[in-house]
């Protein structure tokens, strides 16, 4: 099993001085702050064997948590470390020109000689998606919203069909409902025709000097394309459609059935294309980890860090606290979002998402995921920037040295 570091990189402080400060985002001090703990982190994860550190993308942040600038900082991270992957789970893909982000993605991959991967997301945030994306006018994905969600989605997926023309060894036409290559369809004047028509890609223009096809380079250094990985799922249609486009789901989802529910519908839905899948093969769990001295060390650990701060303060907004619902919750809010009450530490433990103890508990936790669907990958949220850069390290130095050994 592989092991990722998750960051969701965070100005670095206490949550008293990020009010204090507030906009912490205009404080240049903080960013510089942020930008040496991840790559003192990532240094570290990289000694003690793990397979990668990953990134997500979202912007306008002015509380400072979760501020994800891709690709910027993934190259930032590899110029400084030596052979560890970098990438982002992920690129939002409903907020990105799809030429812009294959030629990005192309860059990237061959400047660093195929150390990256590319993750993709639909995108559920506002505040800074809608302002991105307006001009196609789609908005961040919210599963209450019918024709929000719909558009959010054929966009995500318009964007991800232009990817895989960019990356194969040839031009491309593409007419879709949000863009067409070339633009106009009819064609785009070249002056420089002659030239490209000798020396660039056949068919990219015609005798008349009008671009007839789009050919995207750098091509990516790792063929026919870095490894792909789809931003924490929910939901069996997601998997299925990774399933079918050879893209490895993040599950968000820690209850063991329905992550073995998952898991084999990974493997079933492949097989309909041609994918002879074992279980777990392609496929990632998400969970938080909090080794501590004891179990009071830990759930501390935890309540300061992403599992506690990050979910009461943010996350609980957007509905992730849904993912570990139990019966009795149907009962109590029937089909209504849990309220920030119920967003504890105590919920996404017994929810087996957060994995709080010592050592050896922890490693009976990620027994549990292994049973469960024996996942090539394992992504670990970290707490960079929610918690002193000390203790960060100290967890990350014990699950490098005394958990992931186990699973390699």
């Amino acid at each position: 099993m592989k092991f990722m570091y998750f960051f969701l990189p965070s100005l670095p402080t206490t949550m008293e001085n990020r009010k204090a400060m507030r906009p912490i985002g205009h404080h240049s001090e903080y960013w510089q702050k942020m930008f040496a703990e991840v790559v003192e982190i990532s240094q570290m994860a990289e000694d003690l064997g793990f397979e990668a550190v990953g990134f997500p993308e979202h912007h306008l942040h002015t509380e400072g948590m979760e501020m994800g600038s891709l690709p910027l900082l993934t190259q930032h991270v590899i110029h400084h470390t030596e052979k560890i992957k970098v990438g982002p789970i992920g690129y939002v893909l409903p907020g990105w020109n799809p030429l812009r982000l294959a030629v990005e993605i192309g860059w990237l991959d061959q400047l660093t000689k195929g150390r990256t991967f590319v993750g993709m997301a639909r995108g559920y945030q506002s505040r800074w998606l809608n302002q991105m994306a307006q001009k196609i006018h789609i908005g961040a994905t919210q599963s209450q919203q019918g024709e929000i969600d719909k558009n959010n989605r054929e966009a995500f997926e318009e964007v991800f069909q232009i990817l895989k023309l960019a990356w194969k060894n040839e031009p491309f036409r593409f007419k879709g409902k949000y863009y067409e290559y070339p633009s106009p369809q009819s064609g785009t004047p070249w002056l420089a025709h002659e030239w490209t028509r000798e020396y660039g890609s056949p068919g990219e223009v015609d005798d008349e000097g009008l671009v007839q096809a789009i050919d995207v380079v750098p091509k990516p250094y790792q063929k026919p394309h870095p490894t792909l990985f789809q931003a924490f799922s929910m939901s069996e249609s997601t998997v299925r459609w990774c399933a079918r486009e050879g893209i490895i789901p993040t599950l968000l989802e820690s209850n063991p059935d329905r992550v073995r529910f998952y898991a084999e519908a990974y493997v079933e839905e492949g097989a309909t294309v041609g994918r002879k899948l074992e279980l777990g093969e392609s496929l990632g769990c998400f969970r938080g980890m909090y080794p501590g001295d004891s179990e009071e060390h830990a759930l501390k650990l935890a309540e300061g860090g992403m599992a506690g701060a990050g979910f009461q303060n943010f996350f609980h907004h957007f509905g992730f606290t849904d993912a570990f619902r139990f019966p009795e919750d149907d009962e109590r809010y029937g089909d209504q979002p849990l309220p920030v009450s119920e967003c504890t530490v105590d919920r996404l433990r017994r929810g087996k998402w957060a994995l709080c103890g010592t050592t050896d508990d922890i490693r009976r936790g990620v027994d549990e995921v292994v049973e469960a669907a024996q996942p090539e990958w394992l992504i670990w949220q970290g707490d960079q920037g929610l918690l002193p850069l000390e203790e960060v390290k100290r967890m990350v130095e014990r699950i490098g040295k005394e958990v992931l050994p186990h699973y390699q």
